[in-house]
Parts: C-alpha cells; structure tokens; sequence
C-alpha cells in the first residue's frame, strides 16, 4: 500500500515536472520558430522532467520522506529511462531528422537503415569514451561586474545620441540638397545645348555647358565627401548606442539589487562566493597531495563550530536541515542556470530549417548535465546521504570522476575568475568611451 502512495506522489510531480518543461520548451525556445514535430516535444519535456525526479529523489532522501525500498526503485527507473533517452531514442531521432534535413536519402527504408548505421558509431564512440567529463556552470549572482550609474549619465548618454543623430540627418539633407541641384543644372545645360540659333549661341552655350559640369563634378566630390563623413557618424553613433545600453542594463541590475529579490541573490552570491573559495582550495589540495576528499562541507562546519564556539546542539538533525538547505539551493541553482544558458545559446544558433535537431541536441546536454551533477552532488552530501547514489548508480569509480572534477574545477574557476576581472575592467571603462566617441564627433564638426 505505501509503494502504491508513494508512486502516486512521485507521478504527480513527475506530472508537474512534465508541464513545467512543456511550457518552457513552448514559451521560452519554441516560440518564434512554431516546433510542430511532437516527438522533439515530448523529448525535451520527458527528459526535464526525469532530471527534476532525480534530484527530488535525493532531497527525499535526506528528509527521509517516502519509503526507502520506494525511492530506490523510482531512483532505478528513473535512471533507466534516462539512460534510455540519452544512449538510445535521442541520439537515433537526431540521425534521422538529420538525414531528412540534408535529403541524401530520400526512401524511407534507406534512411532507417543509414539512421541505425550512424546511431551504432555513436554508441560505439559512447562506449569508448566511457568518461562523460562534468562541468561547473557560473551564476550570475555576483555584483562585481556593475558601476556606478546615474541618471545623469543617462541623460548624458541620450543627449550624445541625438547630437550625432542631428548630425548625420542634417548631411543627409545637405546631400539630398547638392543632388536637387544637380539635376536642375543638368537640365538646364541640356536645354541650351539643344537651342543652337547661331555660332556665337553655340560657343556661350559650350563655356555654360563645360561650367556647369565642373560645378557638376565638384559637387559629387562633395557628396562622396560627406558620404564618408556619414559612414563616421554612424559608426560613432553604434559604438555609442551600445554603450548606452550597457549602461541602462547596469542601471536595471542596480536597481533590481536594492530590491527584496536582489537582496537575496546577492546574499546568495556571497555564499556561493565563500563555497567556491572554499572548493577550489580543496581542489587545489586534493590536486597537489593526490587525494580525495572524504568529508562534505556541511560536516566540515558542524565540526568547526563544535570545536571552535563550543555550541551545543543535535548534530544529526542540524546536519540533515542543513544538508537539505544546501542540496536545494544547489538544485535550484543549476536548473536556473542551464536553462538560462540554454535560452542563450539557443537563440545564438538557432534557424527554422535546423530548430528540431537542435532541440533534441539541448534535451541530450540537459539530460547528461543533470545526471553529472547528481554525481557530484554526492560529495555536498552526508556519507549518511550519499546511499541512494552510491546503489544507484552500482560498482562506480566515483574516485576518479571526483579527481577529474576537481582539476575540471580549478581550470574553469580560475578561468572565470580571469573573465570576470575583465568584465569588471570593461564595466568601468564605459563611461569613459562616451567622452571619447562624443570628442571624435566634435572633432569631424
């Protein structure tokens, strides 16, 4: 009777889960391409969903909630159907929509037999890689990369916009102006031209005719002249426009910061800052000294503050609260954060010929990004906890994923350290693009 509870809830989050990927896929990715093709659908919010149940399943776990032999048979079911997804129906719907959009072949059992012959070569190179290397995603929490913006500045920087607007419509006139006359010189040069009443009519005519071409002449000159003065202007006015809205993005990211939300994320950012100082000196430890690390962090702090303030309280309950605070805000995180990174790069990459097989290549990178951070979760996790993944996933070598981890980590920490020190720079380089470009504006007056 518990097993059939138990499955109740679970697929009624599961449900919830499926929805929630559904109306991401349709509103977020799919709105402006109109994805008809439903098996792409299905994939995409199967897989989402699969992903959810994982770590809903390790937050049961810590919080003990359903029956132990229950999670440990949706925890198996759940990673079978991923598997089955990730080797076997997504990587064999990707072959084939390919080869239906390039139409080399056009007969349906031809390409069926070629969509099986490209399926097998990548489940032979799946299994020889064998080594799916995980990586660490970067959250916009942090406020390094913002300055000071004021309304001032954008005022400022509106004003400079409409300057060298004025500027580039007022030479456009000046052009339209020089071609007017132009044309009325033309005009008239060849009405002369063709009134020949005698021969000294003819010789004043050939002196007007010859004038008014040099004036002719002159004035293209002029127009290319301030044809090359307009292609300045506009590169000027680009240059400056794009400065304008990184300064109304900060302006915005300033504001939402003084906000209850902001407020928040920012003190979040601040954990996760200390967390990410603390795990890449722990990398860099079990890098140097050859070793793996044999303690969770929330252990590591009930230990130090045991020891160090001499608090008195439930080990045990405090480790599990606090292993749960913990494990949600780094599912939460890493849920918001792949599917922002996947909007991006979706919107980067996309067409409307190759939508489908995009698609289904962002619903494979979801699923297999989850799974690699289900295994590294293990190590943010109580030795109590870490059970469900340990039977799960069966005879692992976790040592050596957690080592690869580790030197992965350092890499794309001090990586992005480096990025951000640049943006950082770039951010308080921009207000001072504005009075360059706007004396480069004044110098071509």
């Amino acid at each position: 009777m518990s097993l059939l509870i138990d499955t109740f809830i679970l697929t009624i989050s599961e449900i919830v889960f499926f929805i929630g990927g559904y109306m991401f896929f349709v509103r977020q990715l799919s709105e402006n391409y109109g994805v008809q093709n439903r098996i792409v659908i299905l994939s995409f919010a199967v897989t989402f969903a699969l992903s959810c149940m994982m770590f809903e399943l390790i937050i049961f776990e810590i919080l003990a909630l359903l029956e132990q032999t229950s999670r440990y048979l949706h925890w198996r079911l759940g990673l079978y159907s991923m598997l089955f997804l990730l080797v076997f129906l997504i990587p064999f719907y990707i072959a084939y929509l390919l080869l239906n959009t390039i139409k080399i072949v056009r007969d349906f059992r031809l390409a069926l037999f070629f969509t099986l012959i490209a399926w097998c070569f990548y489940l032979y190179t799946f299994w020889k890689l064998g080594n799916p290397f995980p990586m660490s995603n970067r959250h916009e929490f942090f406020s390094i990369e913002q300055c000071a913006v004021s309304d001032k500045d954008i005022s400022d920087a509106q004003k400079r916009l409409k300057q060298v607007m004025e500027i580039v419509a007022l030479k456009k006139k000046r052009i339209a102006a020089i071609e007017h006359e132009n044309s009325l010189r033309a005009i008239a040069a060849s009405l002369n031209s063709n009134n020949p009443w005698n021969f000294l009519r003819r010789t004043w005519n050939s002196c007007l005719t010859s004038q008014l071409t040099n004036q002719i002449t002159s004035s293209y000159n002029n127009i290319s002249l301030i044809k090359q003065d307009i292609s300045t202007y506009e590169e000027i006015y680009s240059q400056l426009y794009s400065d304008f809205v990184d300064l109304q993005a900060i302006q915005k990211r300033i504001e939402y910061s003084k906000t209850l939300k902001g407020k928040y994320f920012h003190v979040l950012g601040h954990f996760f800052s200390l967390y990410c100082i603390w795990k890449i000196i722990i990398s860099f430890i079990n890098i140097i000294f050859n070793r793996v690390g044999k303690v969770d962090p929330v252990t590591i702090g009930i230990e130090l503050t045991v020891h160090y303030f001499n608090f008195e309280f439930d080990v045990k309950f405090c480790s599990q609260y606090i292993s749960f605070i913990l494990i949600g805000i780094i599912v939460v995180t890493s849920i918001r954060g792949l599917l922002i990174t996947l909007t991006k790069f979706f919107y980067f990459i996309s067409s409307s010929r190759s939508s489908n097989v995009i698609f289904l290549c962002l619903a494979q990178l979801m699923g297999m990004y989850f799974i690699s951070s289900v295994l590294l979760i293990r190590m943010s996790m109580p030795v109590q906890y870490r059970e469900i993944i340990s039977q799960g996933l069966g005879d692992l070598q976790f040592n050596f994923y957690h080592r690869w981890f580790d030197c992965i980590f350092l890499l794309s920490a001090l990586f992005s350290i480096g990025i951000l020190y640049l943006r950082y720079r770039s951010s308080q380089q921009s207000l001072t693009l504005y009075d360059k470009n706007f004396e480069k504006v004044m110098k071509l007056q």
